[in-house]
């Protein structure tokens, strides 16, 4: 096949289906992407779109179907493979050696490196294309060092040193702020320019409507359509994606919050390079109340978090959940007064990725019953139980057997959340609870957290996302270099506003 100006695409896939655990992730998916374009690929979370890209990158073999590249068939069976024929993908969870600089990650792999690392030159390679393609990130730095959308940067990096012509980058903006992925975009269409090809796998619409030339949308792994961009209604993409009308739930008018439930007083939390990185930070959430935490990422929130919960030390300050000082408890002592949290990362702090559905939806209540009799587990029960959370939180794809870690992210978030809202908490804790999940997630999610709070929750929300918390808080914070720098009432908050708050602008100075 080819482009109607006669060139050969630069991939076509016919007829790919593949299938883990006897459940197809594509079934039948044909796709073509053309030089020099930006194609977003859309669909819910779990609709075979990582399944697809990691078919194209050589992580997986189809089951049945055929590869076209540059109008010849081709069969990868490794990455190195791919990569090769210059095809490279920037996973959701980036493949970075967390100990090595970013000049040596770069050369990790590559063919053309020797036994010995000429460091001055991978640097000035590093420098170059950084200053290149506006991905300036300091090559002498560890990965570790780096934050989210850094270390983004560098697997973006690896590829175009690789000089690869088809770049596929999974949920890219997941991880970014909003400046950082209209820096981003910016880089596809400078990259899309030259004549490189671009899959872009996203389910935000207004992202794909900004950047993509054209949209192809799957669904229970199976393609629904595809359309220019330009052509493409948001309704439309969104209605094809779900299959249903959808619109993302609001907060609305509520009796007023109760009694002051969870009480936050002049809370000091270090950073692990042992800086300061919450600053005396003061609040209250009463009972039925939804408050919010705007900021940009990096700003304390993950400090702030983890030191409400127990999971770092407190150097100074004060928690109390309904009256009750739980500064000095241990995280299970403050689980079992009423606190229940959603981290920000779902596998590994939030869930165990080896154990099943079913066990992880018990993590935190196996000690007691119906999953417990004195020191004795009921097998049983966790079935039972599971089934009952799955079935009422409508947890899809899951398995006898199959570890957790194989579900969407979508239902990750849905199995997280089940957990803690079953333990019926007092206060409730969510940290950027629908980051990289697609509308029909997104708006599963937001119901449970307005739920919690119509039944009588006091919940803090932090979340980079302005949309969200502008959706669902009562009342917003704002955080900016660990310490408070506004409060205001959702109704009187603007993007503007809140912008120059997240700037480091005190409120009276805005105001």
């Amino acid at each position: 096949m080819s482009t109607s100006n006669g060139e050969p695409l630069a991939v076509e896939l016919r007829n790919v289906d593949k299938a883990f655990y006897g459940v197809k992730a594509n079934d039948n998916v044909s796709f073509e992407l053309a030089r020099g374009e930006v194609h977003a690929l859309l669909g819910e979370n779990g609709a075979g779109k990582s399944t697809l890209c990691s078919i194209l990158a050589g992580l997986y073999r189809p089951d049945a179907g055929e590869m076209w590249f540059e109008g010849k068939p081709a069969l990868f069976k490794t990455p190195k493979d791919a990569l090769a024929a210059g095809v490279g993908m920037v996973y959701q969870h980036f493949r970075l050696v967390s100990n090595l600089t970013v000049a040596e990650n770069l050369a990790l792999g590559h063919h053309d490196q020797g036994v010995r690392l000429d460091q001055k030159e991978l640097a000035r390679a590093a420098e170059e294309l950084g200053e290149r393609y506006d991905l300036a990130v300091d090559p002498t730095a560890r990965i570790w060092q780096l934050s989210v959308g850094e270390q983004q940067r560098v697997e973006i990096l690896k590829l175009l040193y690789r000089d690869a012509k088809i770049l596929i980058l999974d949920e890219p903006t997941a991880v970014l702020t909003p400046q950082e992925g209209q820096a981003l975009f910016k880089t596809m269409r400078q990259l899309a320019g030259e004549g490189r090809s671009i899959i872009f796998v996203s389910h935000k619409l207004d992202e794909v409507k900004q950047v993509s030339d054209r949209v192809t949308v799957l669904r229970n792994g199976k393609t629904v359509g595809g359309v220019a961009t330009k052509d493409a209604d948001a309704r439309e993409l969104a209605r094809m994606m779900v299959g249903r009308d959808l619109e993302l739930p609001t907060r609305s008018a509520s009796a007023p919050p109760g009694e002051v439930m969870f009480s936050v007083s002049d809370v000091r939390v270090l950073s692990d390079r042992g800086l300061e990185a919450v600053r005396g930070v003061s609040f209250e959430v009463r009972a039925g109340e939804i408050v919010g935490i705007a900021g940009v990422s990096g700003n304390g929130q993950r400090e702030l978090a983890q030191g409400l919960v127990g999971l770092r030390r407190l150097t100074a300050g004060r928690v109390e959940i309904d009256g009750e000082d739980v500064t000095s408890d241990t995280v299970l002592e403050r689980i079992d007064k009423g606190l229940a949290y959603v981290p920000q990362s779902r596998l590994g702090m939030g869930l165990a990725p080896g154990l099943t559905t079913e066990e992880n939806l018990a993590l935190k209540a196996f000690r007691r019953p119906p999953y417990s009799r004195g020191r004795t587990l009921v097998a049983s029960a966790f079935r039972d139980e599971g089934a009952r959370q799955i079935e009422q939180y409508d947890i899809r794809g899951v398995r006898p057997g199959l570890p957790i870690r194989l579900l969407s992210g979508g239902n990750l978030q849905k199995a997280l959340l089940a957990r803690e809202v079953e333990l019926e908490p007092k206060v409730l804790i969510l940290r950027s609870p629908t980051r990289g999940l697609d509308v029909g997630a997104t708006e599963a999610v937001r119901n449970q957290i307005l739920a919690e709070g119509v039944r009588g929750t006091a919940v803090l929300l932090i979340s980079e996302d302005l949309d969200e918390l502008m959706a669902l808080a009562d009342r917003l914070l704002v955080i900016y270099e660990g310490e408070i720098v506004g409060e205001m009432q959702t109704e009187e908050a603007t993007s503007e506003r809140l912008g120059l708050l997240m700037a480091g602008q005190r409120v009276e100075e805005s105001a």
